[in-house]
This record gives C-alpha cells, sequence and structure tokens, in this order.
C-alpha cells in the first residue's frame, strides 16, 4: 500500500493548529526539525502549533538509523531530503481547504493489540505476546462534519505496535494504519487521520509475519470498529419532542427529532517543555567506542555471515548506538528535556502527544485522571527516541528498560504534568487563550 502525510488544519478565532501524521517509524531530531521547518516555511505555522506524529510502522524506509545503513545510504538520504517539502504541502492544501464544521467525539474497542512484555523461562522478559497483561484496547474516534451532516475528516486513535509485517519480506507496508484508514474512508467518507497511542509495550496478536494479508486483515477488523463508532456520532445534536399519538392497530407516539445547534466549538492549543527524571550513563567515549566496535562487527558480518548473524550483529549495533547518542546528550544530567502538547477541543476531546514511546500503563493514567471523558494520548510525536517504562517495568527488566534514557521515576513524572497540563486548560474560560 502507499505511504501518506495526513493533515489536518483547525482553525478557531485566532487559535489555528495543524495535526499531521506520517505513516514513518519515526524522524530524528535533525529531521524532524527539518520537516517542521519546511511546513512553517510554507504554511506560516509557528512551531509550537503543529502536531507532527508518525505511526510507527516498522516496515517502512529506514528514517532514523542511518548509522547502520552500510549500503544504499544514498538512497535513504534522497528518498528523506524529499519528504519535509512534500509532508508541509499536505499541510499547505489543508490550510487552504477550510470549512466550517461540527465536531463528535466517542470510544470503541478493538481486540487486534496485546501486551508484548512476556516472560520466557530462559531468556527473561522477551518481545512476545503476554495475553494476561495490562493492554489498552480503546478504540477513540473524533469526527468532523460540515454543517450539512457529511463527513469531512475522522481521527483514528489507537495503541498498536505497527510490527505486523517482520523480516521476512522487504516490501515497505504502513502496517495496520494503512487498511484501517482506509476502511474509514470508504465507509464513512470523508479523510481518516491515524493518531498512534502509547504502545511502547503493545504489539499486534499476530506478529513479525511477512504475509501481507495479515496486517490487511487487522486494519481492517480496527478500520470496521473505528466506522461504527464515527457512524453512531451526531455532531449535530438533536433533541426529542413527542408530537402527538396516531391512532391506529395500535396507537403509535409520534416524535419530532429537532437539531439542536451546539454553537462555536472552541479549541485551544497548548505545548509545553517538561523535565523528566534521566538515568545515569557511563562516559560518553566508553560507549562511542563499544558503538563503534559493534558496527565494524556488523559490517563484518554483512559481507560474510548468515542472515541470522547479520540480524543479531544489526540489533547490537543499533542498542549501542542509542546508548552512546543518549550519553553524549546527557551525560552528567539529572534531568532530559522533553516536550508535552495538549489539544483540547470543546469541553470532551483532548489529544496529548509528547516523543518517545510511553507505556500504555501512562496514557491510561492520564486519561482516567483527566477533565475531558475523550482523551487520548500519543507518542512518536515531533521527534525524539527512547522507551519511558514504567517503574514496575524497571523492576522486571526487558529490551524496554535497556533501551531508554529515562529513569524509573519518568513515567510518573510525565503522567503527573500531562494532567496538571489538562486540569490548568479545563480551567481557562471558554473563549480565552492560554
Amino acid at each position: 500500500m502507499p505511504f501518506y502525510a495526513t493533515a489536518l488544519v483547525l482553525e478557531s478565532g485566532d487559535e489555528r493548529v495543524a495535526i499531521v501524521e506520517a505513516d514513518a517509524i519515526g524522524f530524528d531530531r535533525e529531521w524532524t526539525d527539518r520537516i517542521l521547518a519546511a511546513i512553517t516555511d510554507l504554511t506560516g505555522f509557528p512551531r509550537e502549533r503543529i502536531r507532527f506524529s508518525c505511526s510507527h510502522t516498522h516496515s517502512g524506509p529506514n528514517t532514523f538509523r542511518l548509522a547502520t545503513i552500510s549500503e544504499g545510504l544514498d538512497m535513504a538520504l534522497r528518498y528523506l531530503e524529499s519528504l519535509p517539502q512534500r509532508i508541509a504541502s499536505a499541510v499547505w492544501q489543508a490550510q487552504h481547504n477550510l470549512k466550517p464544521v461540527r465536531v463528535a467525539a466517542g470510544q470503541g474497542s478493538c481486540d487486534i493489540n496485546v501486551n508484548r512484555r512476556f516472560r520466557d523461562a530462559e531468556y527473561g522478559i522477551v518481545v512476545g505476546r503476554n495475553w494476561s497483561g495490562l493492554v489498552n484496547r480503546t478504540v477513540g474516534v473524533v469526527r468532523f462534519d460540515d454543517l450539512e451532516e457529511r463527513p469531512v475528516a475522522t481521527l483514528l486513535h489507537y495503541a498498536c505496535h505497527g510490527t505486523t509485517m517482520g523480516w521476512q519480506t522487504q516490501l515497505f507496508t504502513p502496517d495496520f494504519p494503512g487498511p484501517a484508514r482506509q476502511v474509514v474512508e470508504r465507509e464513512l467518507g470523508g479523510m481518516c487521520l491515524f493518531l498512534q497511542g502509547a504502545c511502547a509495550n503493545l504489539t499486534p496478536r499476530r506478529g513479525f509475519t511477512g504475509d501481507c494479508a495479515v496486517y490487511r486483515k487487522l486494519g481492517t477488523i480496527l478500520g470496521l470498529e473505528a466506522a461504527r463508532v464515527a457512524w453512531n456520532l451526531e455532531t449535530l445534536p438533536r433533541a426529542e419532542r413527542l408530537a402527538g399519538v396516531q391512532p391506529s392497530g395500535a396507537p403509535i407516539a409520534l416524535y419530532e427529532d429537532v437539531p439542536v445547534d451546539p454553537g462555536p466549538q472552541q479549541f485551544r492549543v497548548v505545548q509545553r517543555g517538561i523535565a523528566l527524571p534521566a538515568r545515569k550513563f557511563g562516559p560518553p567515549e566508553e560507549l562511542e567506542a563499544q558503538a563503534a566496535a559493534l558496527r565494524a562487527e556488523m559490517n563484518r558480518l554483512r559481507r560474510e555471515g548468515t542472515p541470522e548473524e547479520i540480524r543479531a550483529a544489526t540489533a547490537k549495533a543499533t542498542q549501542a548506538g542509542w546508548r552512546a547518542e543518549y550519553a553524549r546528550n546527557f551525560y552528567g544530567h539529572e534531568t532530559i528535556p522533553w516536550e508535552l502538547m495538549s489539544i483540547v477541543i470543546g469541553s470532551s476531546v483532548a489529544l496529548v502527544s509528547v516523543p518517545g514511546e510511553p507505556f500504555t500503563e501512562t496514557a491510561m493514567d492520564i486519561a482516567a485522571r483527566s477533565p475531558y471523558p475523550n482523551t487520548f494520548v500519543s507518542g512518536y510525536s515531533n521527534g525524539g527516541f527512547g522507551y519511558i517504562p514504567t517503574a514496575q517495568a524497571f523492576s522486571e527488566g526487558g529490551y524496554e528498560t535497556e533501551a531508554t534514557p529515562f529513569s524509573p521515576m519518568a513515567a510518573d513524572a510525565l503522567a503527573g504534568e500531562a494532567v496538571r497540563l489538562l486540569q490548568e486548560m479545563a480551567a481557562i474560560p471558554a473563549g480565552r487563550q492560554d
């Protein structure tokens, strides 16, 4: 399936925001900054009014592990260099296609995901299927209709790693978000934008396969549930009025369903810098040397090794590269500067986003304490990598706790900051800006 960047622009009074989603695993800070700069240059949107998120498909082009590419780097860079302007053009088109809309939101449930932190007797915590682990199966839907109640756009929010497709194929795919969007657009009309949730510890119930039918099936299941929720939403509420009784074989009550215009629906956007507790790192020089040695071994095996040896060496080199980068950036630091963004629509919808990969427990905690009944929390937004594991995950160990720049206190700190921001936004009277 094709890869897309999809953009939704919202305006209300002097406030505006661009919500952009791309079919990609993610972008490092340098390339994220280039994309955001291109959007700003072409559209005039301030940086703090752009939410740029990725679907986190793992079967897409390499957009952040450039140091592990030993052949074809020129092609990868040409692809990357073409993206900022093309992504910006999607925002430009949305900006020039504005129309009045009404908004409604709701939730459903879909079981295509499962907790991925599986305890193996030999290896400990591995990426697998933990059927007894905590999982968030909420399908979040925000529907935007024109004034004739025709769908213009639908936001689909769901938390699940884009790892249906594995190393058994070299095909690029958008993974399950691609067909999910396609189904919503077919069944409802308008355009669908997928927002990845907090899925650090969630995986597809069937994954790491080379069978494209699997990701299409899972995406279709998710898309049909989102379409069901969206069809049940009414952006123009109606009041029931008893008009009389019609005598017949049985007396039949006659009703008039009278539209009740909800009036202007305000939205607000706040982007806030926060500080999350950092873990302790070794000296950058030592970690750089370890990463360089592992990259050299990876390149040797790419010339001489088996596919299994190459995959294992690439994984080791990649993880060592992460640790070295974290040490370069945060060695000796107590905290790491991070970004928190919240887009509130009306009195019921809050779209919360952060860079990196939060665990689903964190998102569920934020949603449970939020003053907004439809609070949808996402990672993979506005650049930056790094798992944000819970304190419990650190006590259990596993890949995510080894590949993180954060300490065990970071997840609770993130949840607290997000809830505080949402409570502050809820306290601002309608029509005022932060």
